[in-house]
C-alpha cells in the first residue's frame, strides 16, 4: 500500500512538472462524483429527503466509473464522500469506500467529504461546519490510509470564514464552495458569484477578495457548468429549468438522449470554443450523485463527444485543476468574459444573445434581442461595496447587486445599455471603454 501511495504522489509531480500544470492554452474539465446515504444529510444526525442505500451498491459504482472510462481514457475524477457514506458500517458502503480508494490508486482519482450535503451553512453553525471538515476530511485520510489527503473539498455552498478554514487549518487551498446562480432551487440560494474560479473575500463566499486585508487563500469553484440564458431565470420561471446546462437531469433526464446531450455538448462549447477565445483558457465542470436514475450512457455520450471534438482537453481532478488556477494567480487579476446565443432547449432562448463580463470589481450581463437587436444590462454586481453573510441558519445566501439577473425585485428591471445612471456607466468604463 505504500508503494501504492508513493507511486499516486509521484505521478502527481509528474503531472505538475510535465507542462500539464499550464493554466493559458489549456482545456481543463472536472468531474465531481457524490456517494451518500440519505438524499440530502443536512448534518450529522438529521436528515431532510429519502434513504437511499438500495441506490449505493458496489455494482452501481463500478458501473459508474467504467462509462467514464469508457467515455474518456485517461480521465480523473473526484470522489465526494458524505458524511454518512464514510461512516455507515453496511457491507455495500464498506465495499465501495473499497472500490473508491482502489480507484485513487488505479487511475488518480481524488476521494474527499462533502459537509451537509451541499447546503452546510443553511443547517449549521459555523463552528459545526469546521468541526464537520475536520473530522470528515480525518476519516477521508483514515479510509484512503498512508497519510493521503485530498487537494480540495466538494462543499456545494460554503461561507467564506469556513473557507478560510479550510486554507489556515486543515492546509487545503481548493474548494467547491458556490453554485453560481443557483436561486429558488433545492435548499439554499447562492446567486451573485463568478463562475469561474476565484479568491473569495472574508465578508461573503460570492464577493471576490478586493486585497490583502480580505483575502482568502481558497480557490473558490463552482458546482455545475450551466447554459448562461436558461440560468438567468428564477428557478423555474416560465416552466424552465434555470440550472439546466451540462447537469444530468435538467438534461438528459428531462429531454432524452438525443435532446439533452445536444444541451450538453452546447454549455460545454461556450467554454470551450469562444469561452477558449476569449479568456485564454476554459474549463468546464459537472457534478453527479451516483445514485441518480439516469442511464450512465449519456455520461459516456458527453464524455466521447467531448474528446473528439476538443481532444486537447485535460480531464483532471478539481484540486489539481484549482491549484494549477491558484498557481498561475496569486491575487483576483482575472477579467472573465463569455459569449452565448442560445440553442433552442429548454431556457437557453434560440432568439437571444448574452454576454458576461467578471472581474474582481464588478460582474456585468447584457442581454441581446435578435429579433429587435436590443440590448440591456440584465445584472450588475458590484464586489468593491461591503457585503456581509447571513448570521443565522437561512437559505438565503445569495449577492444581490444594483440589478440582478434573476429580477426578483423591482429594481431588477433590465437597463438598456445606453441608458444606465452614469455612476454604473463611469464603473464600467474603467473596465471596458468599447462597451460605449
Amino acid at each position: 500500500m505504500k508503494t501504492l501511495a508513493f507511486l499516486s504522489c509521484f505521478l502527481f509531480f509528474a503531472f505538475v512538472s510535465s507542462g500539464s500544470d499550464k493554466l493559458m492554452g489549456s482545456r481543463f474539465l472536472t468531474f465531481n462524483a457524490v456517494i451518500r446515504v440519505n438524499q440530502i444529510e443536512v448534518a450529522r444526525d438529521r436528515n431532510v429527503g429519502e434513504d437511499e442505500r438500495s441506490l449505493h451498491t458496489p455494482a452501481a459504482v463500478i458501473r459508474f466509473r467504467e462509462a467514464i472510462t469508457k467515455g474518456f481514457p485517461g480521465g480523473k475524477i473526484t470522489w465526494a464522500f458524505s458524511w454518512l457514506a464514510l461512516h455507515d458500517t453496511t457491507s455495500d458502503y464498506q465495499k465501495i469506500r473499497e472500490i473508491v480508494v482502489g480507484y485513487h490508486h488505479k487511475y488518480g482519482d481524488e476521494i474527499t467529504f462533502i459537509p451537509g450535503a451541499y447546503f452546510a451553512n443553511a443547517y449549521n453553525p459555523i463552528e459545526q461546519v469546521n468541526k464537520d471538515l475536520h473530522d470528515g476530511l480525518a476519516k477521508v485520510s483514515e479510509i484512503v490510509g498512508n497519510g493521503y489527503r485530498p487537494n480540495s473539498v466538494v462543499a456545494g455552498f460554503l461561507s467564506s470564514e469556513n473557507q478560510e478554514y479550510l486554507a489556515k487549518t486543515e492546509g487545503i487551498h481548493v474548494c467547491q464552495g458556490n453554485i453560481w446562480s443557483q436561486y429558488a432551487i433545492d435548499n439554499q440560494d447562492g446567486d451573485g458569484a463568478v463562475c469561474y474560479p476565484f479568491y473569495p473575500s472574508k465578508e461573503h463566499f460570492c464577493k471576490p477578495a478586493q486585497g490583502t486585508t480580505d483575502f482568502v487563500d481558497c480557490v473558490n469553484l463552482d458546482g455545475w457548468t450551466t447554459d448562461f440564458l436558461a440560468a438567468r431565470r428564477e428557478g423555474f420561471a416560465e416552466g424552465f429549468n434555470s440550472r439546466m446546462g451540462v447537469g444530468p437531469i435538467e438534461t438528459l433526464g428531462k429531454y432524452g438522449l438525443e435532446t439533452g446531450l445536444k444541451e450538453m455538448i452546447h454549455s460545454t462549447a461556450i467554454h470551450f470554443d469562444r469561452g477558449f477565445e476569449l479568456n485564454g483558457f476554459a474549463w468546464v465542470t459537472n457534478c453527479w450523485e451516483v445514485s441518480l436514475p439516469i442511464d450512465v450512457a449519456g455520461l459516456t455520450a458527453w464524455l466521447s463527444e467531448i474528446k473528439k471534438r476538443w481532444p486537447d482537453v485535460k480531464f483532471i481532478t478539481q484540486g489539481e485543476f484549482g491549484l494549477i488556477w491558484r498557481s498561475h494567480y496569486k491575487s483576483n487579476d482575472f477579467n472573465y468574459r463569455f459569449e452565448e446565443k442560445g440553442s433552442g432547449i429548454g431556457g437557453s432562448d434560440a432568439d437571444k444573445e448574452i454576454r458576461w463580463f467578471m472581474n474582481k470589481d464588478f460582474r456585468l450581463a447584457l442581454l441581446r434581442s435578435l429579433k429587435s437587436n436590443s440590448e440591456a444590462v440584465i445584472d450588475f454586481t458590484r464586489y468593491d461595496l461591503p457585503a456581509r453573510e447571513p448570521a443565522e441558519m437561512t437559505r438565503r445566501w445569495s449577492l444581490l447587486g444594483e440589478i440582478n439577473q434573476k429580477q426578483t425585485r423591482p429594481q431588477d428591471k433590465p437597463v438598456p445599455l445606453n441608458q444606465v445612471p452614469e455612476t454604473m456607466k463611469k464603473i464600467i468604463v474603467k473596465r471596458y471603454p468599447g462597451l460605449f
